[in-house]
């Protein structure tokens, strides 16, 4: 399959969640590419510095992917215009931040809203809880942005953030589970770990989704030691996670063991330690790069810093870092 003509982009917003399998995918990801690859300047500069263009595309693995950090010193947009929002990435108020200038947010609230129903159902089947700094905090914050509306669309009187007020939480917690109410629980780790150590009850309707980030606030511990103690303290048989970036529109996750899943405009792909430009074998560690069909109007072909692996079933684990001295983790915004 090779990259040919790109469509009009208000044609790619309407493909974009319509895909339905592989080969789809595939066409979809060649337009977007010829979309960002004629009308994203940086993008297309970094293209043609690896002599990368619609006409020697070929498979997805041709394709270059953006290192993450150029979000920190370069604008990565496909438009000129005014912006709708402006999203910055986790971290210290003296860090450099990557920025992320949303043109349609309608394309974000789309891509969270069904990546949560094809996973979870819809928002108002749930009581939804977050330990996470308010949105109008953390108001450049993608993840406090996605929780908020989630919030919003679940309809239920007690739905809210509880990052300071953690004793009221857990009592509403336990009221609700006591009455059968399903709750789902998004939490910063280090705002879990506090609350495990503090509380202990045997939840039986309750799911915790824990968004990362411990640096900063407590010692670093590994995912399986950190869903450990959450499983004990909370009676539950699994911990779930989610998986996003500022530099995203899109999420992928778990619902144990530490395996993500992503929706259908979305796939990981696994690139070698040493060799970025070389796609990874299935079972193998390496670099996790991302397409993210709906981040249209910047890249969709992200390099990040993460270190994952790539199961067989589809599923990929998220190790690590490639530099584990830079802060990262969504805990950070409550530092600011």
């Amino acid at each position: 399959m090779k990259a040919g003509d790109a469509k009009q982009p208000h044609l790619l917003e309407k493909m974009i969640f319509r895909i339905e399998d592989k080969r789809n995918f595939e066409d979809l990801t060649f337009q977007v590419f010829n979309f960002q690859f004629e009308n994203n300047p940086v993008y297309a500069e970094y293209c043609q510095l690896l002599e990368k263009n619609p006409g020697n595309i070929n498979s997805l693995s041709d394709i270059p992917f953006l290192p993450v950090e150029f979000f920190k010193s370069h604008i990565v947009t496909t438009f000129s215009e005014s912006y709708e929002k402006l999203f910055l990435s986790s971290g210290t108020t003296n860090m450099e931040r990557s920025k992320h200038y949303v043109k349609k947010m309608a394309l974000y609230k789309k891509s969270f809203l069904d990546t949560f129903i094809q996973f979870y159902g819809e928002p108002s089947n749930y009581c939804l809880l977050a330990l996470l700094p308010g949105y109008y905090e953390n108001e450049n914050s993608s993840l406090i942005f996605m929780v908020r509306e989630l919030i919003d669309k679940s309809n239920h009187p007690e739905s809210g953030f509880y990052l300071n007020d953690m004793e009221n939480i857990f009592q509403k917690m336990m009221e609700l589970d006591k009455k059968g109410q399903p709750i789902i629980l998004f939490g910063v780790s280090f705002a879990l770990i506090d609350m495990a150590e503090r509380y202990s009850y045997s939840f039986n309707h309750l799911i915790v989704i824990e968004t990362g980030g411990m640096k900063g606030r407590r010692k670093e511990i590994t995912r399986e030691e950190l869903h450990s103690k959450l499983k004990k303290s909370f009676g539950l048989p699994n911990i779930h996670s989610e998986y996003g970036m500022a530099e995203l529109l899109s999420q992928a996750y778990s619902k144990g063991e530490g395996k993500f899943y992503t929706p259908p405009w979305v796939k990981i792909l696994i690139r070698e330690y040493y060799d970025p430009f070389s796609v990874g074998k299935i079972n193998k560690s390496g670099g996790i790069n991302i397409i993210d069909l709906a981040n249209l109007y910047s890249c969709s072909f992200i390099e990040t810093k993460d270190i994952g692996r790539k199961n067989e079933d589809g599923s990929v684990e998220v190790l690590g870092r490639f530099d584990s001295s830079e802060i990262r983790g969504c805990n950070l915004m409550v530092l600011e």
